[in-house]
């Protein structure tokens, strides 16, 4: 039996609640982190208003990033599946 499985009912909400933190808070950590690479990427110097150019630019970075995301996310579950599965 896993530790998860031996807690009791209250132990093993308080594990989801953190496991949910933890994910929203690498979430948030990921969108800084977009952030501050499109930004110094993008924005050319800092006015009223963003042109064409620059929302585009700002767009495709962060669909890049979040593509590149996923590639790795999915690369890292499929490794862990062969490794359970006894492929290594």
């Amino acid at each position: 039996m896993s530790d998860y499985e031996n807690l009791s009912g209250n132990e093993k909400e308080l594990q989801e609640f953190l496991m949910i933190e933890k994910q929203k808070a690498q979430v948030n950590a990921q969108i800084h982190e977009f952030n501050e690479i499109c930004w110094e990427k993008c924005i050319g110097k800092p006015s009223t208003k963003l042109d064409h150019a620059t929302e585009t630019c700002l767009s495709n970075c962060v669909d890049r990033f979040i593509d590149t995301s996923l590639l790795i996310t999915q690369r890292f579950a499929q490794m862990l599946q062969k490794q359970s599965s006894g492929g290594m």
